[in-house]
């Protein structure tokens, strides 16, 4: 959800943009409980729509009443992103073994169709 600054004016720009940030870090946080579910495309989604969301949280400097905040809650979206890599990896792993295992598995029926058809 997008909050935009205009609906909020002058005073609300570092209210909209903690918003933004708010819903940056909640996204991230779902996307790795999608990522566990092994659901990529809703992961690859909602990335795009972070991705937004991020460019217009730091379109404009931050203020520098906001920079702790701001500092923490990327730390915070960097470790979940870092985790998210973790789970991406695995997945990827995982599809090797299986690619590996398929692999197998056709070679030894043909093998058998083949022993079959010399009988």
């Amino acid at each position: 959800m997008i909050c935009d600054e205009n609906m909020l004016g002058d005073t609300g720009n570092v209210t909209a943009r903690t918003t933004r940030l708010a819903n940056v870090i909640l996204m991230t946080e779902r996307m790795v409980s999608l990522a566990k579910d092994n659901q990529w495309d809703s992961v690859t989604e909602l990335e795009e729509e972070r991705r937004l969301e991020l460019q217009d949280c730091f379109s404009k400097p931050i203020p520098e009443s906001q920079s702790t905040l701001f500092s923490e809650a990327l730390a915070a979206m960097l470790h979940m992103n870092e985790e998210l890599i973790s789970i991406l990896e695995l997945a990827k792993a995982d599809i090797a073994i299986k690619r590996t295992d398929q692999r197998r598995t056709r070679t030894s029926v043909k093998h058998y169709l083949d022993i079959e058809n010399e009988q």
